[in-house]
């Protein structure tokens, strides 16, 4: 059990997605609705496949149960792009094994990687009376998403990289702010009480910066300054401004968006500022460059990419395969679409179901979506050494 958090363990696996908020009689404050129980989960037969087959068919109907969801995925896109869409249908179809075929009709349509044909078929569910869509993975197409109006709107689990959500249109994946937030809380939780955060500029610089704050609120630290800056001669000049305002923090943040933060790095130790009396906290972002030697001694908090708890094994034995967070992420949305239709029954999808603050436990560990359509989630907290992440601790969160 965590330390604040009743784990709620339901007898049957149908139910382990419902929420504390429908079941507010049974659940404490602060408890956690349990999404996957191993002990519950019988192992799935008759299925095969690998995700790098080849294109999947353009449309595809699973289960028959009466609640309908649509899943937008890349399956025909090149590249990456597609082999994650396709990674992505693999764990839809291990959850709907699981728990999702007597519950629900899943219907998985391809964007194949294109925005406007993303865009256009989340438009299609929307109006012909699905109840919730999982995806689409198109950065662009989510946030066209979220500036649609319509109360009755069905809500819409995005599952693009890097997306901050918006009312109704929830963000499934890690964020950049969500795994600061988590970062700084693993260095509070070790007694550091005054932190520095450098935030790329642009519009996400101001979700980051109340995330970490919030986070920090939790252990008593507090966040000294906020000093944005841009990539280049900015890194530098955004380094002295700090210096001038703050002596010797605990720990500095560093949010670099799409950017390497080698810049921030180079700088602070020109000045001699990062190191055994200032930690140096990165985020997920960090791992989309190549692992320079400025990022050794730094800390991460972000989801392991092969740690997928209790579907590991049988996803790798149903498709000869291991799972990642890709089909980890797929498996947790169309499993919870089914505990809710299980529990509350297809109009069951509202905010305060899908808005539950007491969260939900996946494949991917404990998660929970926000009014505002972010997402906040625990992780593992890791230690760059030698150029790789060396776990420090197991689980650390931002909230």
């Amino acid at each position: 059990m965590e330390a604040g958090r009743q784990v709620y363990r339901p007898r049957s696996w149908a139910v382990t997605f419902a929420l504390a908020a429908v079941l507010s009689g049974c659940q404490s404050k602060g408890s956690v609705t349990e999404a996957l129980d191993p002990a519950t989960i019988a192992a799935p037969t008759g299925q095969d496949g690998v995700a790098g087959a080849g294109p999947a068919q353009a449309t595809q109907s699973l289960g028959t149960g009466s609640t309908k969801i649509t899943m937008l995925l890349p399956l025909s896109a090149p590249g990456t792009a597609g082999q994650n869409g396709r990674k992505m249908l693999d764990g839809a179809k291990l959850a709907m094994t699981d728990i999702g075929n007597g519950l629900l009709t899943l219907t998985v349509e391809d964007t194949k990687g294109d925005n406007a044909q993303a865009g256009k078929l989340a438009l299609q569910a929307l109006t012909t009376g699905t109840k919730v869509v999982i995806g689409p993975t198109e950065l662009p197409a989510a946030q066209h998403i979220a500036t649609l109006s319509g109360s009755k709107r069905p809500p819409v689990l995005a599952l693009a990289d890097n997306f901050a959500g918006g009312a109704g249109v929830y963000a499934v994946r890690l964020s950049e702010a969500d795994s600061a937030a988590a970062g700084a809380a693993g260095i509070a939780a070790k007694g550091g009480k005054k932190f520095v955060l450098f935030v790329a500029g642009g519009s996400n610089a101001s979700t980051v910066e109340k995330r970490v704050a919030n986070s920090l609120s939790i252990y008593g630290a507090t966040l000294a300054v906020t000093v944005p800056y841009s990539a280049g001669d900015g890194a530098a000049k955004a380094v002295d401004e700090m210096a001038s305002l703050v002596d010797t923090p605990d720990a500095v943040i560093i949010a670099s968006g799409d950017a390497s933060p080698s810049s921030i790095l180079a700088a602070l130790k020109s000045k001699g500022i990062a190191g055994k009396a200032t930690s140096v906290v990165g985020t997920s972002r960090w791992l989309e460059h190549p692992m320079e030697p400025s990022f050794e001694g730094a800390y991460i908090a972000t989801l392991d990419p092969g740690e997928t708890g209790p579907i590991a094994d049988r996803f790798r034995t149903t498709y000869n395969y291991p799972a990642d967070v890709n089909v980890a992420y797929a498996y947790d949305m169309v499993a919870l679409t089914a505990g809710i239709a299980s529990a509350v029954g297809p109009d069951g999808f509202s905010k305060q179901v899908l808005e539950n603050p007491s969260g939900f436990r996946g494949s991917t560990g404990l998660f929970r979506f926000r009014a505002d359509g972010s997402s906040q989630r625990s992780m593992p907290f890791y230690r760059i050494e030698k150029g790789a992440l060396k776990l420090v601790a197991k689980s650390t969160s931002g909230f």
